[in-house]
Parts: structure tokens; sequence; C-alpha cells
């Protein structure tokens, strides 16, 4: 189980990142979208806390 809880947060980093570079593009190619950039907040924010509580 253990193993399977460092794989889950290994892909949420990577959903994570590539959220980043997907919301950076589309900024720059159509202009800001704060609910773009809202939703990869919270991504990230879940992400991290995972990573916390995987720690623990």
């Amino acid at each position: 189980m253990h193993g399977s809880t460092d794989g889950s947060t290994k892909a949420m980093g990577v959903l994570t990142v590539g959220a980043l570079v997907a919301v950076t593009a589309y900024t720059v190619a159509l202009g800001g979208n704060g609910w773009l950039w809202l939703g990869w907040v919270v991504l990230g924010l879940v992400t991290l806390g995972m990573v916390v509580t995987r720690g623990t």
C-alpha cells in the first residue's frame, strides 16, 4: 500500500507540473484567465497536501 501512495503522489506532481505548463502556454497564447490559475493553485495545494501527509 505504501508504494502505491508514492506512485499516486508522483503522478499528482507530474499532473501539477503539466497543468502549470498548459496554463502558462494558454496565458501566453490567449491571455490570462483567472479561473485557470485558481484551478492550478488548488491543484498545487492538493499535491502539496499529499506530499506532506505522505511524510507522516
